[in-house]
């Protein structure tokens, strides 16, 4: 099909301040409209990919309300990054690898500690090389946990609750992580050979790219909502908290392409015509989109499990700087949460609940209090916990779901700053040695791989996250709870 002529701004309708709608005379074949959360500034910077992808995924089968696409939004593989949309598996709806991103459960977990930042900021650069020692990064690392392939095949099933079971995390921990820890449905014989060899060694890496271990600060004035902070461990400005970014790693990306193979190869059967190569899928309850679920699923548990022994390994090195025991520093999970998934839940459409598969690729969940079933106990009344990673230069900030992003946007919500420029522009515009001196004078030190990875990961890559934060809390679908300031950073 030929790409409308007409510039995608001129055919937006706005809905609010912050939400934007193309209809669906915008491109043949759309079934829903395209909805864009943004404000003015950002939509008008926004690249053209975003409205390309946003309205091809509008077209997919089994498509319910709208395709949608967060502030953070750019262009991506398949759906934008920051694309959310919720297929009906008895209308045909399909599941697609190009929805849930190939860096499977990539995701984001908050720690908190009692330290603070006159504790720690004397001892910030033994403390972020000994982390870097401790956890892996860059491409191709491999973690310190030494199991077999068959063993793997545990965690890909137990996810998190694997590392209950063997030493690396303690049953709070489980409790704060999304699903405790462990999607159901994993099935090992879905997976392939090769992508269990590219991840059964790679447990506790962080990996390259975007993601990160980082030490961030509390700082004065920056505890925006002190009730629901203080439900999630966070009191007093000066309080250090731990950030990690990463996710299944080479596993994830390795059953992404098996399956991608595989869904161009049966479509036709199926009679799926897409716009873009990109959004090869199957219908969800097709044998084949059951397998991708299924292996799918042993990539999400890979993930929880990855970041779960990252934090064990945490706790280890803040030990032996600061001397004192992990009860000592009161090193605790607020919460563990994926933005690169598929998964089954319940919706409300038009009036009907309905169990949707809810792809969220570079996307969170945020569950607001309606939800508390699905929640620890500790968030019910407050909401769920959304981490929204930014930056090493500007910092992140923690969120809350709403009960009004279950209505508008099957409960999602941005899950970064999201890139305003490419890798490779970055790097023509930044060096990173310079950017290492220049973060290290204004107090932040960072410890990466190679320069050019630094370079990639400048602030100015990046959307302005204040912006991006705004917008969710005039959208409604999330609200501010602490801004976080970066002090340390290990990249990967």
């Amino acid at each position: 099909m030929e790409e409308p002529k007409i510039a995608p701004l001129q055919m937006l309708k706005q809905i609010s301040e912050v939400v934007w709608e193309l209809p669906t005379s915008f491109k043949e074949g759309m079934r829903v409209p395209a909805r864009i959360y943004a404000d003015k500034v950002l939509i008008e910077s926004m690249d053209a990919g975003v409205f390309n992808q946003v309205s091809n995924v509008a077209c997919l089968p089994g498509i319910q309300k709208y395709a949608f696409c967060m502030p953070d939004g750019h262009w991506g593989y398949g759906f934008p990054i920051g694309g959310v949309a919720a297929f009906d598996p008895k209308e045909g709806g399909i599941i697609s690898p190009g929805g849930i991103g190939f860096d499977i459960n990539c995701g984001m977990r908050l720690m908190t500690t009692n330290l603070t930042i006159d504790e720690v900021k004397p001892k910030i650069k033994p403390l972020v090389d000994a982390l870097y020692k401790a956890v892996p990064a860059g491409v191709g690392c491999k973690g310190f946990v030494k199991i077999s392939k068959e063993e793997f095949k545990e965690v890909m099933i137990e996810g998190a609750q694997w590392c209950l079971k063997n030493g690396y995390a303690t049953k709070e921990d489980v409790e704060c992580i999304e699903e405790q820890g462990k999607i159901k449905g994993a099935d090992p014989s879905k997976v392939s050979d090769s992508a269990i060899k590219r991840g059964f060694d790679q447990i506790g890496t962080l990996g390259s790219g975007n993601h990160y271990l980082e030490i961030q600060e509390v700082r004065e004035g920056n505890i925006l909502a002190p009730k629901v902070a203080k439900a999630m461990g966070i009191t007093t400005p000066g309080q250090i908290v731990i950030m990690v970014h990463c996710g299944s790693r080479g596993f994830g990306h390795q059953i992404g392409t098996d399956y991608l193979r595989t869904f161009l190869e049966v479509m036709p059967k199926y009679g799926i015509k897409i716009l873009d190569r990109e959004l090869a899928c199957a219908p969800f309850n097709s044998p084949e989109g059951q397998d991708y679920y299924a292996a799918m699923a042993c990539a999400a548990n890979m993930a929880f499990a990855n970041r779960q022994v990252i934090t064990h390994q945490i706790r280890k090195v803040f030990s032996e700087v600061f001397g004192k025991t992990i009860e000592e520093m009161e090193i605790k999970l607020v919460y563990d949460v994926a933005h690169n998934i598929a998964k089954l839940e319940k919706h409300k459409v038009d009036g009907e609940w309905k169990e949707l598969l809810v792809h969220r690729k570079g996307a969170t969940r945020a569950f607001g209090p309606s939800r508390a079933a699905d929640l620890p106990a500790k968030y019910a009344k407050v909401g769920q916990p959304v981490i929204l990673g930014g930056s090493m230069e500007t910092g992140s900030y923690l969120l809350v779901g709403t009960d009004m992003a279950d209505d508008e946007t099957f409960a999602s919500t941005a899950h970064g700053a999201g890139r305003v420029m490419s890798r490779e522009a970055a790097k023509r515009q930044f060096r990173g040695d310079a950017l290492q001196k220049d973060l290290e004078k204004r107090g932040i030190y960072v410890h990466g791989t190679t320069m050019a990875g630094l370079a990639e990961e400048a602030g100015g890559a990046y959307k302005d996250i204040n912006i991006v934060v705004e917008t969710l809390e005039k959208a409604g679908i999330t609200k501010r709870v602490v801004a976080l300031k970066p002090i340390g950073n290990v990249k990967g």
